[in-house]
């Protein structure tokens, strides 16, 4: 399958978008009208491009194995689709530059945050518009939405998921999605007042660009600091970060000219509000070897203490940058943190054990 019929190019209205290229991200329930309204959106903003994520889905069929595809209910759960997504959508503005208007539904915030998060590591803003009609509003529109006659299942693979997805869609909303996005009930409203809505919010600036965290993608090996924080039961803080899959200790990327302790203690401060009273010690250095498309690096591991109740009560989180944050026993942490970054956090404990620093390759002592 090519690009035809689903990447297409409005005619130039202008010299391109105002401030620079952008997404405008159309979300909402399956069925909700998302892709209609964004054929109407192309021609109401100017300079702009439709870019369908389900494309990227569709080729994934053609391009993974059965098995790998067998693992999973929703191709959005697969961790390629979401990359390519950010890869596709940044390639497409670098080549044709303007507007993106991307018509995807996303329910699941931690998706959201890594799609976002990467487009704003590229430097791509992303403004998100919600098509919210009323739910006896969507129920109708599903229930008369046309089937392709040619598509094997079309009555279960598109109607019956549409209608299994609203009960995600409305927990969805009612923990994140409507603080998130900018809503445009949609219940008395043609596809094409719709597109004349978001144009409307987009141009004003109602709808602005969504507030996260901007991390520049490496362009060679790295050095990190992360430091270990316990509380009185001797379980370790963990915080969630809004830009990458999975939980992660405090810490971040060493700065030019930075001592990596020093490091480790301005994230902390950053990311917690907690300032540390002493430069935190040494448990492990490990060399993360780089495994395409990262290019891997140093990662120091530091204890930086116990943390009383009344000081892990003033935890504090910076916004945009972290989801949450909660401390974990060791059998907990195996559940979070990516295999590798939990084999440095275990051999990171057993050093503490024992009060010597470790030697690590890829997560494996060394020497």
């Amino acid at each position: 399958m090519g690009f035809h019929g689903r990447v297409e190019r409005a005619s130039l209205r202008g010299s391109g978008s105002r401030g620079g290229n952008v997404i405008v991200w159309v979300n909402g329930a399956f069925g909700a009208g998302k892709t209609t309204t964004a054929r109407e959106l192309i021609d109401l903003i100017p300079n702009s491009t439709l870019f369908d994520p389900e494309l990227i889905g569709a080729e994934l069929t053609h391009l993974l194995p059965a098995k790998r595809l067998a693992e999973v209910s929703d191709y959005q759960d697969l961790p390629i689709w979401r990359r390519l997504v950010v890869d596709t959508a940044a390639a497409l503005l670098a080549e044709l530059g303007g507007v993106l208007v991307v018509p995807m539904t996303l329910l699941r915030q931690e998706y959201r945050d890594e799609i976002f998060g990467g487009l704003a590591a590229r430097r791509v803003p992303v403004r998100h518009l919600l098509l919210a009609p009323a739910e006896t509003i969507l129920r109708e529109r599903i229930a008369a939405r046309e089937i392709p006659a040619d598509l094997p299942d079309g009555e279960m693979r598109v109607r019956q998921w549409s209608y299994d997805h609203i009960e995600p869609y409305r927990a969805a909303l009612a923990s994140w999605l409507s603080a998130d996005a900018h809503p445009v009930d949609t219940s008395a409203l043609t596809p094409y007042e719709t597109a004349e809505r978001i144009a409307e919010a987009v141009r004003t600036g109602e709808a602005a660009a969504c507030d996260i965290v901007q991390t520049p993608e490496p362009t060679a090996e790295t050095v990190a600091a992360g430091v270990l924080l316990f509380d009185e039961q001797d379980r370790v803080l963990l915080v969630d970060p809004t830009y990458k899959p999975g939980w992660e200790f405090p810490g971040g990327v060493v700065e030019r000219g930075e001592a990596p302790a020093r490091a480790g203690v301005r994230e902390v401060a950053e990311e917690t509000g907690i300032t540390l009273d002493r430069a935190p010690r040494l448990l492990v250095v490990d060399w993360e070897p780089p495994t395409p498309p990262r290019y891997g690096g140093l990662r120091f591991l530091y204890d930086g203490g116990l943390l009383d109740t009344g000081t892990a009560a003033r935890l504090l989180l910076p916004g945009p940058e972290l989801r949450g944050w909660r401390f974990v026993a060791e059998d907990e942490a195996a559940a979070l943190l990516p295999p590798v970054r939990y084999e440095r956090l275990r051999w990171a404990l057993r050093a503490r054990e024992r009060g010597v620093a470790l030697y690590l390759e890829a997560g494996v002592p060394v020497g």
